[in-house]
């Protein structure tokens, strides 16, 4: 058994020469195979030079090399498709994540047959303003994806070969790799507790941006992961219903109009009533939503994986 360990790195040149002694040391004492791979996500620190020095020494280390910096969803796609691995581990590069993890990670996924286990950082060395923010974002990924994890965002991963060839990480998605690979038809979806280390070299990479572009990615993943092959059972139904409530709202209105001039009995004007116009609105965005779905259908039609759907065995 091969186990693949992907580690995208965007300048973090005096980490990779402990961390690679630091995997090498752990794989050799669980005798366990492995290979390193390496994704250089346009570092302009040198970190390239010192994977090639690296290389001369672990035969075991592979690495690609991005010409500019893409993100991590990047770095963990192309490093998805270049692993040959039964079983993927990954983890950062900062030494936050400890290769001390990895023999009990492999053996989850070999032996109780887990298709990925997340790690979980139940003990952080981060400050307020980074941990009060991830509680608050997991706790939504959570309640929206339905999988009970308590560290989305942890770096330190295990999967099925299965699992990872069958997925494509894009965007800023590496967050959700547990939303898509459930998606995908992989529900065995394990969490172990792991250690966090204290950040040795370097500074973060993530800003403040990642808390506000988690939330709208973990939408969007969450209305494809539900509507992406069939939009207009989103976008038809609540059209239908506001373009139904706007007319029901403006019927009443009307009628109400109506029976006063029978009963000649003093009404407001139908067009002098703000409800009316709330009315009209809500036919309005309905017909709106409606021609949405509608064309977002066609669309869905009209892609090419419209009836691409993940198989898991086959019998002849």
């Amino acid at each position: 058994m091969l186990v693949s360990i992907v580690i995208p790195l965007y300048n973090e040149h005096e980490s990779l020469p402990e961390l690679t002694r630091w995997i090498n040391e752990v794989m050799s004492k669980n005798d366990l195979a492995y290979e390193v791979v390496y994704v250089d996500d346009g570092s302009t620190d040198g970190s390239w030079e010192v994977i090639e020095n690296l290389k001369k020494e672990y035969t075991q280390i592979r690495a690609l090399r991005f010409r500019r910096n893409y993100g991590k969803s990047a770095g963990l796609n192309r490093g998805f498709d270049a692993a040959e691995g039964d079983v993927i581990i990954t983890m950062d590069a900062d030494l936050q994540d400890s290769p001390e993890e990895i023999p009990e990670l492999v053996r989850m996924i070999t032996e109780e047959g887990f298709d990925l286990v997340s790690g979980w950082k139940k003990k952080r060395f981060d400050p307020i303003t980074k941990t009060v923010p991830t509680k608050l974002y997991n706790w939504a990924a959570r309640k929206m994806s339905g999988i009970y994890l308590h560290d989305f965002n942890c770096g330190l991963k295990a999967y099925r070969k299965d699992v990872i060839k069958s997925i494509e990480v894009y965007g800023e998605m590496h967050r959700y790799i547990p939303v898509i690979a459930k998606w995908a038809g992989f529900i065995k979806i394990g969490e172990k507790v792991v250690q966090h280390q204290e950040r040795k070299f370097g500074v973060t990479k993530f800003g403040i941006e990642r808390f506000i572009n988690g939330p709208l990615d973990l939408l969007v993943i969450t209305f494809m992961s539900r509507f992406g092959k069939r939009p207009m059972h989103f976008f038809g139904v609540y059209g239908t219903l506001m373009f139904l409530l706007g007319g029901a709202v403006s019927t009443w209105l009307i009628l109400e109009k109506v029976i006063a001039i029978a009963n000649q009995t003093k009404v407001r004007e139908v067009t002098d009533q703000p409800l009316f116009y709330l009315a009209i609105l809500a036919m309005i965005i309905g017909t709106q939503l409606f021609m949405a779905g509608f064309l977002a259908e066609m669309i869905a039609r009209s892609s090419s994986d419209r009836n691409n759907y993940q198989i898991a065995e086959t019998i002849d």
